[in-house]
């Protein structure tokens, strides 16, 4: 029952405030499963859409299987991601709303099944990112001093 985190959007907690988290499978091709269980798989420009009953995961980049020769994938096409219905019509109701999309967090094996944590999330301003740097470096700055006198 291990998880193995091949990939992560390291970004995504740094733009993004996470609302809500969930658990999805992806419809993959044969060659597609081989590159993600070889880790190469980047996470950095995608997103998800949802598209009437449906979910996909757009923009996200899995390399081309070097021994697939012929039977190689599209590196950047839509997969689609398999939840139960009432979680995409959730999803959808959800994300109509202004400034809140859906962001994968990363993607593992499950019981050897490719998974993608998927997140409801809205966009950070810049102020709170300065604010979340600054609560990092004093906190920072505390442990250095707790360290220094002990």
């Amino acid at each position: 029952m291990g998880e193995k985190v091949l990939a992560s959007n390291r970004r995504a907690r740094h733009e993004y405030f996470i609302l809500e988290t969930f658990e999805a499978g992806i419809a993959l091709h044969g060659s597609e499963i081989k590159s993600i269980r070889a880790g190469q798989i980047s996470l950095s420009e995608a997103f998800v859409r949802i598209d009437g009953n449906e979910a996909w995961l757009e923009d996200a980049h899995i390399a081309p299987y070097e021994q697939a020769s012929i039977n190689n994938h599209e590196p950047r096409r839509p997969r689609k991601l398999l939840l139960h219905s009432a979680e995409i019509r959730k999803l959808w109701n959800i994300v109509r709303q202004k400034g809140v999309t859906i962001i994968p967090l990363s993607v593992y094996l499950k019981d050897g099944k490719a998974k993608v944590e998927i997140a409801i999330a809205k966009g950070k301003k810049l102020y709170d990112k300065r604010a979340e740097i600054a609560k990092r470096e004093t906190q920072r700055e505390i442990d250095r001093q707790m360290h220094d006198s002990s």
